[in-house]
């Protein structure tokens, strides 16, 4: 039995419509929000702006841009107006007038009309500055620093003190003291204690720890920790940093020896990194405080690791590899109203593309987020040939299957490779089995489940599957129909012959590959996450899933909940989400980290980092699949609401999107479930809940289902 309501704030609307204030806010150039002390490097840029929820939607719009800024408060277009402009869309309108100059300021400012066709006010001006285009088509976004006081300070002895910052971070220690006698501090940075107030000084792995000497002279007040480069991460391949920054490194805890004057939270400061970060824009809470701390750590840390400007795969390294970019971007994307990082990313990875076979296969993915979650296809269209090479369809054998045995060198340079002597590799998870590869800093099963290395391998062909989906797509989308219907043919083609040649149809499960006897969780969770597997061989797929547990990587956790939400088991995925035991995100927690770590623990990894962004999968789950909120059409046009919360009595979430805030709450009343969902202008959906359709509105819904 169910009721339901679904209104929009009449009362509200109404109040504020008689005051003709439904101006745009959440203006934004090239994706930017601030793009006044950034560089905007296309000299056609796109204009975003948010339709105030009042409004109740937009139907038209009329842009200004101007050279002089006493002209534009006149609304006089120097430069270009748009006109008046019949449309809805409010998001990456492109700039229609003559060229820009490099390196001059501009302002501009917008205007819409309401869905009585009644114009609002003039938006606030916003200013920007072009640059000269190079290197990348996308706009980088600005870093920003900020100076963190102690949440702690213990004096362990007359000269020595503790000091916690509350969290990791990549930073520096500033100090603000006065000597009174010319001295050297030393100075314990550190991301783990090994005891209370106790800095780990051996903490393994790439787990951080720093012994700093600092001379201090009487007169000189101001410090600054400063360290030599670490070759680990800053050779050619990693992403390096500006000048300006100079060495950052993460930690969250300081000890300082011989400093014998009273120090206060005034006297030292973490100044920390990051790119441009919104902290209040995406939020969750829930009934489960367990589920409340792992959002929390994961959350941060796509703010944490973003210091670099490009998605990387931890301080380790510091290179970006696309499967760790992959649960960054849209982790990044689901806490934040930020886009610029995800498309430099994608941008980077078709020139900077990584061994093995898997993540090369996860770039049309990323390039099909970007356009779902922004409503741009200038990326798409940038690098649609690229795209193509990058689905490994000149792989094919016969059937249409793929190996990486059948790499030549002409296919190494069309994807992207500088040296087209280097090969491609399967990789399936990381790190792999002693007996795999005979690399000691694995366990001896590593975190494959015994996966069968075998030529054909099944986890790539549904990598692939879904690579030819997603091509017919964004063929679609820029109009090119011969292509569209090529990749559409040969997605369904592989579909039948994966599903005819390695599915072993008495057991109702996917094998590791052709000719392998065995069956690895990677096998039948990848099919799927992709909707690979045929209804009649569900039951037996997930009851097999089920079975394997949490048999895979940090990374392979992305797939494995994606395959459980879309296969209904809500209450498996959540206990999962929300495990207590070593290979669960509270187990990142239990262990002292505050950015998700490379690998479950330790033991599972020994030499692992502990700010690891590809260790953060709930940043999307939990709003793209407990909560189910997804764009159903590019830019967020239309979102689907889809919730599963397992054992949840309440939540609240709020999803930013391109046109603004999806905000939606739940409570278990006891004998009715009720959801208020309130979704910016612009924006309509569908909530579906057992199986039932019902529309959204801009504005509140609000429903009620009895028990």
């Amino acid at each position: 039995m169910k009721r339901y309501l679904n209104y929009l704030s009449g009362f509200i609307f109404l109040l504020l419509s008689c005051s003709n204030i439904q101006t745009p806010n959440g203006l934004m150039v090239e994706f930017i929000r601030d793009p006044e002390s950034v560089k905007i490097i296309d000299m056609k840029p796109e204009f975003t702006w948010l339709v105030p929820y009042y409004a109740g939607s937009q139907t038209a719009y009329e842009i200004l841009v101007s050279a002089d800024r006493k002209n534009i408060e006149k609304d006089i277009a120097d430069v270009w107006s748009s006109n008046k402009v019949a449309g809805s869309v409010s998001s990456e309108i492109e700039y229609g007038g003559n060229a820009l100059s490099p390196d001059k300021r501009y302002f501009w400012k917008v205007r819409i009309w309401d869905k009585n066709d009644k114009p609002g006010g003039f938006s606030e001006i916003q200013s920007f500055t072009t640059g000269n285009p190079e290197g990348y088509a996308t706009t980088a976004n600005k870093f920003l620093t900020s100076l963190i006081k102690p949440s702690k300070i213990v004096r362990l002895k007359e000269d020595h003190y503790f000091i916690d910052f509350g969290k990791d971070a990549f930073g520096k220690l500033l100090l603000n003291i006065n000597p009174d006698k010319a001295d050297t501090l030393v100075i314990h940075l550190g991301e783990k204690l090994s005891g209370e107030n106790q800095i780990d000084r051996n903490p393994g792995g790439t787990i951080r720890y720093y012994n700093i000497k600092l001379p201090v002279t009487p007169g000189v007040k101001s410090y600054t920790t400063e360290l030599p480069p670490d070759k680990r991460n800053t050779g050619s391949a990693a992403v390096h940093l500006p000048d300006s920054f100079g060495v950052v490194i993460p930690f969250r805890y300081a000890e300082i020896e011989n400093f014998t004057n009273k120090l206060k939270d005034e006297n030292i400061i973490q100044k920390t990194w990051n790119y441009y970060f919104e902290d209040e824009t995406g939020s969750f809470t829930c009934s489960d405080t367990i589920l409340n701390q792992v959002w929390d750590m994961c959350k941060y840390t796509m703010k944490a690791t973003s210091f670099t400007g490009i998605y990387i795969d931890g301080d380790r390294e510091r290179i970006p590899y696309e499967a760790d970019a992959y649960i960054n971007q849209l982790g990044h994307y689901y806490t934040d109203r930020e886009y610029s990082m995800g498309r430099v990313s994608d941008e980077y990875f078709i020139k900077h593309p990584t061994w093995p076979t898997e993540w090369i296969l996860h770039t049309v993915l990323m390039f099909w987020n970007d356009y779902m979650f922004t409503g741009n296809s200038e990326s798409l269209g940038n690098y649609y040939e690229e795209l193509k090479h990058k689905t490994l369809i000149s792989l094919a054998r016969e059937d249409g299957l793929i190996s990486s045995k059948n790499v030549t060198d002409e296919i190494m340079a069309n994807i992207g490779f500088s040296n087209v002597k280097e090969r491609i590799r399967d990789i399936v998870d990381w790190p792999p089995a002693q007996k795999d590869t005979g690399w000691k800093l694995a366990g001896p099963e590593g975190e494959r489940d015994g996966y069968d290395m075998v030529e054909i391998n099944t986890m790539v062909n549904a990598f692939y599957y879904r690579n030819l989906v997603l091509m017919s797509k964004i063929a679609g989308v820029l109009g090119k129909t011969d292509d569209s219907v090529l990749f559409y043919n040969e997605s369904e083609r592989v579909r039948e012959v994966i599903n005819t040649k390695l599915l072993d149809k008495s057991k109702g499960i996917y094998i590791d590959g052709e000719s392998s006897a065995h069956s690895s969780l990677h096998a039948n969770m990848m099919p799927l996450a992709f909707g690979l597997v045929p209804e009649e061989n569900k039951r037996s797929v997930t009851d097999f899933i089920k079975s394997r547990g949490m048999a895979c990587s940090v990374y392979g956790s992305q797939y494995l909940l994606e395959g459980l939400y879309q296969a209904g088991e809500a209450d498996y995925a959540f206990s999962l989400l929300t495990a207590t035991h070593d290979r669960g995100w509270y187990n990142m927690i239990k262990s002292g980290s505050t950015i998700a770590m490379e690998a479950w623990d330790m033991k599972y990894k020994p030499n692992s980092d502990w700010n690891h962004a590809w260790g953060a999968a709930p940043a999307n789950i939990i709003p793209g699949y407990m909560w189910g909120i997804s764009p159903a059409e590019p830019g967020f046009a239309k979102t689907t609401i889809r919730p599963q919360f397992g054992n949840l009595s309440n939540s609240r979430i709020e999803v930013p999107t391109i046109r603004g805030q999806i905000v939606a709450e739940y409570s278990d009343k006891g004998s009715s479930h009720e959801f208020i969902i309130t979704l910016p202008a612009n924006m309509t959906g569908d909530f579906i809940l057992s199986g039932e359709t019902n529309k959204l509105n801009s504005g509140l819904n609000k429903f009620v289902f009895e028990k």
